[in-house]
């Protein structure tokens, strides 16, 4: 695999085909990317609601009218739609949540390295939420590395996606509870295939040149 090609391949694809659909072993590539993307102090401050049924896309369609109405065709004809959520609070059971997952996983090879771990994330996490006080702003940085990992893996996959933050999460919130599990919508992709008629399959790509942007020490 060329990295390169895949990234220049790659596009924000704005027609879906409603005729293609992902293959399931396919899909089940994006859930492990969507799974084990990293996150700082692997705080996984995420959930996803994952339709890939005309059911699901005409709810997660919701959130794409009035104003968003541009985005609506986008997700009715896509495979698949990816809703991505982020925790709106991260507080100290969470964190002892995600130590005892780690634990039950194996990833103390010593019994005081765990509570090493819970004290290194614990600062982080207490850092951003009585310090900076953007616990929630910092948490939705995290589903953004999430959104990256998914749509370099759809492309290395073969597959298009669009990254589609015009949307109305408190329609969407109201849709799927989930101020009431403790979740709040922020962004989604969607996945499948171009149609043809795609305008932005042919145009070129625009990027800052490495002089610009590089500084190489």
């Amino acid at each position: 695999m060329n990295l390169k090609e895949v990234v220049q391949a790659r596009y924000s694809t704005k027609e879906f085909d409603p005729s293609k659909i992902i293959p399931a072993e396919k899909f089940d590539q994006i859930r492990a990317l969507l799974r084990f993307s990293p996150s700082s102090v692997n705080s996984q401050p995420w959930h996803f609601v994952i339709a890939d049924s005309e059911e699901g896309r005409q709810r997660i369609a919701k959130g794409t009218q009035g104003f968003f109405s541009f985005n609506e065709a986008k997700v009715l004809n896509a495979s698949h739609i990816i809703l991505f959520c982020a925790k709106t609070e991260i507080d100290d059971d969470y964190t002892r949540h995600l130590l005892e997952t780690e634990d039950r996983d194996g990833r103390f090879a010593e019994p005081e390295h765990k509570e090493m771990a819970h004290l290194g994330r614990s600062t982080f996490v207490n850092i951003h939420r009585f310090d900076l006080k953007d616990a929630q702003h910092w948490m939705e940085k995290q589903l953004y590395l999430n959104m990256g990992t998914v749509l370099l893996g759809a492309a290395a996959l073969g597959l298009d996606a669009l990254p589609i933050e015009g949307l109305d999460t408190r329609v969407l919130n109201q849709e799927f509870d989930l101020l009431e599990k403790g979740y709040t919508a922020v962004a989604m992709v969607a996945l499948g295939y171009r149609k043809e008629s795609d305008f932005n399959a042919s145009l070129p790509k625009s990027r800052l040149t490495e002089q610009e942007i590089f500084t190489q020490l």
